[in-house]
């Protein structure tokens, strides 16, 4: 993936992912249910720079609604970000990702953005864009062998958040030091993976659609694989790596809600019509080996040994012609 810089807050995609959430609010109680009267309904999520969102409390007196830009308390000083959800909506996040503990506290919304601070957050953007360029000229100035991804310069220029990749561990000990002579500012060195890398590009992904991890989906999975077993062996011997690969090169988010319902006829047991990948057939142009299945398409290939060509065949066909040894 190239550099990349990060426009969650800008342009159509943030409005798409801003637009799910009304809808996702007009349809609460038929998808939830209603809830209590005494639930507190000051709680709020707030989406802030790099597609991260948090949880805050407003105690400013005004109801917020979904788009709403208004400015937060940040580690000691503030930041700015946008209205994700409210109310009993932002309640039951919380409680999906087990924060309803009691005692909790919360982060406070300071205010509502005004015209001079929505001044501020445009001049911010744009020197975020002149701060890149200094820090791709120092990293190559100082020669470490890293890969910038992004830039986050808090609202009050106090504290500035530096996104990278990297292999392995680097001593970016000088970098630092020069960064923070430039911009004057408290420097935090963030190392991220390739699928946070992904999720900040805030891009599109091979099915034409925003990214999950970008738009909605409320975790990054590290490994969809991870329950190997409750897959169906066909997903796990794909051999097509571009279905299951997304822009991260690694296997996609989406993979983990393509789990067989259980009780499933052809998964069930341990017995499945599909054949072995790697299994030998006898056909009539001679031995051939089970290469890979498209279980979505209802596809075998083969291929043939005495001269390492391929064939496809419907996985009907292929149980009704060939013995498998």
């Amino acid at each position: 993936m190239s550099n990349v810089i990060c426009s969650c807050m800008l342009g159509d995609n943030a409005k798409v992912r801003l637009r799910l959430s009304q809808l996702l609010h007009s349809e609460m109680e038929s998808i939830y249910g209603a809830f209590p009267d005494d639930v507190d309904n000051n709680i709020c999520e707030v989406e802030l720079q790099g597609c991260r969102r948090e949880f805050f409390i407003n105690n400013t007196g005004v109801p917020f609604s979904i788009g709403l830009q208004v400015i937060i308390e940040s580690d000691g000083g503030y930041d700015f970000g946008i209205v994700y959800s409210t109310g009993q909506i932002a309640r039951k996040k919380i409680q999906l990702k087990g924060l309803d503990k009691s005692g909790q506290e919360w982060t406070a919304v300071l205010r509502v953005a005004d015209e001079n601070d929505n001044q501020a957050i445009i001049d911010l953007k744009k020197r975020q864009a002149e701060i890149r360029e200094v820090c791709l000229n120092k990293i190559k100035k100082h020669e470490l062998d890293l890969k910038l991804v992004d830039v986050e310069l808090r609202m009050d220029q106090q504290k500035l958040s530096v996104y990278y990749t990297s292999s392995h561990r680097v001593d970016f000990r000088t970098l630092v030091r020069d960064l923070a002579g430039e911009f004057r500012a408290r420097i935090q060195m963030v190392q991220i993976t390739t699928r946070e890398e992904a999720r900040r590009a805030n891009a599109f992904g091979p099915c034409g659609c925003l990214l999950c991890c970008s738009s909605w989906l409320p975790k990054i999975h590290a490994n969809p694989f991870a329950e190997k077993s409750q897959y169906s062996e066909a997903s796990g011997n794909e051999s097509h790596a571009f279905n299951i690969t997304g822009l991260c090169n690694r296997p996609k988010c989406c993979l983990s809600y393509s789990k067989p319902e259980k009780g499933c006829p052809a998964h069930s047991n341990g017995h499945s019509p599909l054949p072995v990948v790697g299994s030998k057939v006898t056909t009539p142009e001679g031995a051939a080996v089970v290469e890979s299945i498209d279980t979505q398409k209802k596809l075998v290939w083969l291929r043939y040994l005495k001269n390492d060509q391929t064939r496809r065949l419907p996985i009907n066909k292929f149980n009704a012609l060939f013995e498998k040894k």
